[in-house]
């Protein structure tokens, strides 16, 4: 059985270091996000473990720094560079992830006002794949509340 390891080396005066990922999107955005000022590898690497690509890749387009936050070792300053810099650059970095990160305002809105009433971004997020794409905020929220209230 072959298994395909994608891999990043970092090479400094001290040290080479090989960094192994299991997809090239998580490559990829791990490249991504060492371009960034006073991200590390370290951080980089917290980051990956704390979301994954897609998790990331939506963070980025909603502009959720709470999200990135709960990652350990990333403040609210860590987290809003990371939005301000992956801004764009992430979605267009990973073409496969980018129709499920970066939803269209309606959705954006749609999700929310689904967290804003107290829904789990888990539950919200279900609730806004599961609506018609290009639904109009209004009838989005409608419907999404009444799957919610179906379970």
């Amino acid at each position: 059985e072959s298994v395909t390891l994608h891999t990043h080396l970092l090479v400094r005066e001290d040290a080479h270091t090989l960094y192994g990922f299991a997809t090239l999107d998580e490559r990829t955005a791990f490249r991504q996000l060492i371009r960034i000022s006073g991200v590390g590898a370290r951080t980089a690497l917290a980051v990956l473990s704390g979301l994954s690509v897609s998790e990331l890749a939506q963070a980025v387009a909603l502009q959720e720094s709470a999200r990135l936050t709960k990652v350990p070792g990333i403040g609210k300053k860590t987290a809003e560079r990371l939005l301000l810099e992956l801004k764009g650059k992430l979605v267009e970095a990973l073409p496969g992830s980018g129709a499920a990160a970066a939803p269209d305002s309606s959705s954006a809105d749609i999700l929310h006002a689904l967290l804003g009433l107290g829904y789990s971004e888990k539950e919200a997020l279900a609730a806004v794949k599961a609506l018609p794409p290009g639904a109009a905020v209004a009838e989005g929220i409608r419907a999404a509340l009444k799957a919610l209230a179906r379970g």
